[in-house]
């Protein structure tokens, strides 16, 4: 099951983030407030996957409707998102898969025309990821930008949402 976040589990939020990402990219020093569940969730959508016993298995935070973008080079028709996340003991059973193909469906619902995101260069598993449910790497777009500044490599990715129906029917 895949839905937005309790306050409540902010905290086991921020744990599953912390041990996916050190798990697959080794420790690192994350001075960024929005490595917090419950400073994202002020202005951003924070969704969790569930298995059957209602344990969190992964966790992802979107744009909402009316809301701003996580990041500066989001257009007003797009659907940005960050920090997908999956924990270790749950990794190999398509929850990553399961969690984007479900936020492309809530983009399409709530009238977003693309999903795009940002990566990291050497998240070379998320990025077969991406491109398996048909994101397309978007180098023009590519690199993190602050007040008009390119202060971090980054890879950009972008779904079209006329894509959703084919992430659908691969899911079937």
């Amino acid at each position: 099951m895949i839905e937005f976040a309790k306050p409540e589990e902010h905290e086991e939020i921020d744990q599953l983030i912390l041990d996916a990402y050190t798990h697959d990219y080794g420790p690192s020093d994350r001075g960024d407030s929005m490595r917090f569940a419950r400073v994202r969730a002020e202005q951003f959508d924070v969704w969790v996957a569930r298995n059957q016993e209602g344990l969190i298995l992964g966790s992802i935070t979107t744009r909402r409707k009316d809301g701003r973008p996580l990041h500066e080079d989001t257009a007003d028709g797009e659907l940005d998102l960050r920090l997908l996340a999956v924990s270790p003991r749950a990794r190999r059973q398509g929850i990553g898969a399961k969690i984007m193909r479900e936020v492309a469906a809530h983009a399409q619902r709530e009238g977003f025309d693309t999903v795009v995101l940002k990566t990291a260069p050497h998240m070379t598993g998320a990025h077969v990821l991406y491109e398996s449910l048909g994101y397309d790497r978007a180098q023009e777009r590519d690199g993190l930008w602050i007040s008009g500044k390119r202060v971090l490599d980054l890879y950009s990715y972008v779904l079209p949402l006329g894509a959703v129906h084919t992430l659908h029917a691969q899911a079937s």
